[in-house]
């Protein structure tokens, strides 16, 4: 029987792609985004189906995923991949900006899985991944919010995923590193505006110079689209999966060294010494 898969914010990137690579796995693909544009695949299938859902409008959630559900019979997979990024300095961070970020990449991810969970229990299976950052694995300078707004993700999704063993439902993370085409410009760049006072110029200009010469190479968003098919399918107890050269070289400093070492390491690769 055919797998059909929902995926939130596919207009473009990682969403985008792994929905093109569920659909050459010949899986039925609920792409959902804010505005539907089914122009974005260059597909007629029809294991495909564009729908509207914004994370942030549980109505939206709730009928997409009804709709989904009508079109295919259930919905095997649900992958929370939309969300904000965004650097800033925390001192010039308004809470009206904390709370949109948080909004999107917390708290609409709590919202669709509050959402699916009930139909994932009554078919007596289900998946749910949700895509956070490297971050998670090596936190960075100027970018505290958006890095609590996904550590609170992992968080989450590991308690859910002891919850949902009881309705043969896992729960799992995809790790994604920093991409050429991801960068928090793309979709937190308006606000940005004025989040980095002149104070931090000196630090912000060299570590973002640290930043354009990465230590590891970039990850791509097949690497991305592939942790996630491995997390949708796998068997076993697996909760994360790094995707990309700096997220695994992150996992395995974070998890596989001393904390006193960690921290040295971070310092060194992104902590710019402008004290002269």
């Amino acid at each position: 029987m055919t797998k059909t898969i929902l995926i939130t914010g596919t207009s473009s990137g990682y969403g985008k792609a792994i929905a093109e690579l569920f659909l050459t796995r010949g899986w039925n693909v609920i792409a959902t985004m804010r505005r539907p544009d089914r122009s974005v695949f260059a597909t007629s299938s029809d294991r495909l189906k564009v729908l509207p859902l914004d994370v942030t409008n549980v109505e939206t959630i709730e009928k997409a995923i009804a709709d989904g559900v009508a079109a295919f019979g259930a919905i095997d997979v649900l992958v929370n991949n939309a969300g904000i990024g965004m650097a800033s300095a925390v001192e010039a961070t308004p809470d009206s900006t904390i709370r949109e970020i948080f909004a999107t990449n917390t708290f609409g991810v709590f919202s669709t899985c509050r959402a699916i969970i009930p139909q994932m229990r009554r078919q007596g299976h289900g998946v749910i991944v949700n895509v956070t950052s490297s971050v998670t694995l090596g936190v960075m300078p100027l970018v505290a919010v958006y890095a609590a707004s996904k550590c609170a993700v992992e968080g989450y999704t590991e308690s859910l995923s002891y919850e949902l063993e009881l309705f043969n439902i896992k729960a799992r993370l995809v790790e994604p590193g920093l991409g050429p085409t991801t960068g928090f410009a793309a979709n937190g760049g308006p606000r940005m505006q004025g989040l980095i006072p002149p104070d931090y110029s000196a630090f912000a200009q060299a570590y973002f110079g640290i930043m354009a010469n990465y230590p590891t190479p970039y990850c791509t968003e097949a690497e991305v689209a592939e942790a996630t098919f491995s997390a949708a399918t796998e068997e076993g107890s697996t909760l994360r999966y790094p995707a990309g050269a700096d997220s695994k070289m992150l996992a395995q400093l974070r998890w596989s060294t001393s904390e006193e070492h960690y921290l040295t390491r971070m310092r060194e690769m992104f902590c710019p010494d402008v004290s002269a």
